[in-house]
């Protein structure tokens, strides 16, 4: 596990200049003359194709190694950035999404990464060290785009964060070609072949039932995720008059708790409790922090909400994604964790088009009801995968 300090930099440095833009998007989008119900799907966007994207970029990184769609990944990734930032309408601001999403294959890559350099008793640890960093880069990208930007909602300047942000996935670019080693190797993707012929997303939903239960687990968390984070601005400027500095400082509270449960609570609660049990809190967990952002009329309210789901999002995205990769073979591990990608991506997708219609239909505190009802079914896919618990390797 020699490589996963430089992974945790690379994969900081990466989701940084992404979590940068996050704040900002439905400010471009309503700049552009977009509505709430119009803003989250654009929102969208970027999870559609990544939804189409990642299983092949998990299938071509078994094949051709992790390295080269990391560097492809966080290339492409940089020229997105730009784009999104030159946007001067909603076509262009939605093509620089795609792109953007299409290249969001670094995450899975990373996580496939983790999983090839660690044993099973330490999985849970290494992903959740590489959750932490993702939370990290979630936690300062928010702020620093939203300072970058300003806090005028009329004078709102987009150009220097995705500068930023662009600048920042080349210099992960530049770490992995210089400072990353190939973590599949020529010799093991040869011996693996026949793995990565089984290695279809069908063919493995079709011969792996826990991974089945997984994905569509990771679907409905991810659905309350996206939920909270696609309608989060627009709830906010609605109730308390908030700009993107003040969101930005809110998500950095969020992703602080979040990352304090990945990098630390999650390596000493999964040994005492399990994976399973672990998972379960958390989901739990998310479903309360909802109902209390949906009820809260103070800050205080709203600030245990968030703190709560922050706590159940860092306890179960590293359980999970253990959890998907004991369904994995020595040669499919990025194909395994690729597809389990595809359950959050396709719930990005679902999130974000129904937050909007939602809030303009049931009212501002309809979405988080609504997703914490889903996120709490969520808790039956990990009863029923826990009957089918993979191989342990």
């Amino acid at each position: 596990m020699t490589a996963l300090p430089t992974l945790f930099f690379i994969c900081v440095i990466d989701v940084l200049g992404f979590g940068i833009l996050v704040p900002l998007l439905p400010y471009m989008a309503e700049r552009f003359g977009a509505g709430p119900a119009l803003i989250t799907p654009i929102l969208g966007v970027y999870s559609a194709c990544q939804l189409l994207a990642s299983p092949l970029l998990g299938r071509l990184s078994d094949r051709y190694g992790r390295r080269p769609v990391l560097m492809l990944s966080m290339g492409v990734g940089a020229v997105s950035y730009l784009l999104l930032g030159a946007a001067r309408n909603l076509t262009e601001l939605v093509l620089a999404r795609a792109l953007n999403g299409l290249m969001a294959g670094s995450i899975v890559t990373v996580m496939a990464y983790a999983t090839d350099v660690s044993v099973p008793a330490q999985r849970a640890r290494a992903l959740g060290t590489m959750g932490a960093a993702v939370g990290v880069g979630f936690m300062l990208g928010p702020a620093i785009g939203g300072m970058l930007a300003g806090d005028e909602l009329g004078r709102v300047n987009f150009m220097r964060p995705a500068l930023l942000s662009a600048a920042l996935a080349l210099v992960a670019l530049v770490l992995v070609a210089l400072r990353l080693p190939e973590s599949l190797t020529a010799e093991q993707r040869a011996v693996h072949a026949a793995e990565r012929r089984r290695s279809h997303p069908l063919t493995l939903l079709r011969t792996h039932p826990g991974l089945r239960w997984l994905v569509l687990g990771a679907l409905l968390v991810t659905f309350a995720q996206s939920t909270l984070e696609s309608i989060y601005a627009v709830w906010a400027m609605g109730r308390f008059g908030a700009g993107p500095r003040t969101i930005g400082f809110s998500l950095l509270a969020l992703a602080a708790v979040a990352v304090a449960m990945q990098g630390g609570f999650v390596r000493r609660l999964v040994p005492r409790f399990g994976e399973y049990r672990v998972a379960l809190a958390a989901i739990g967990s998310y479903a309360l922090g909802l109902v209390l952002v949906a009820w809260g009329r103070g800050l205080g309210s709203v600030a245990t909400g968030l703190a709560l789901i922050g706590a159940g999002a860092g306890a179960f995205n590293p359980c999970g994604q253990s959890l998907a990769s004991r369904q994995a073979e020595a040669g499919n591990r990025g194909a395994v964790m690729g597809l389990y990608q595809t359950g959050s991506a396709l719930a990005r997708i679902l999130g974000p088009l129904s937050a909007g219609w939602i809030y303009s239909r049931y009212g501002a505190g309809a979405p988080y009801l609504v997703a914490a009802l889903v996120v709490l079914q969520a808790s039956w896919c990990i009863v029923a995968a826990r009957r089918h618990p993979g191989d342990q390797t």
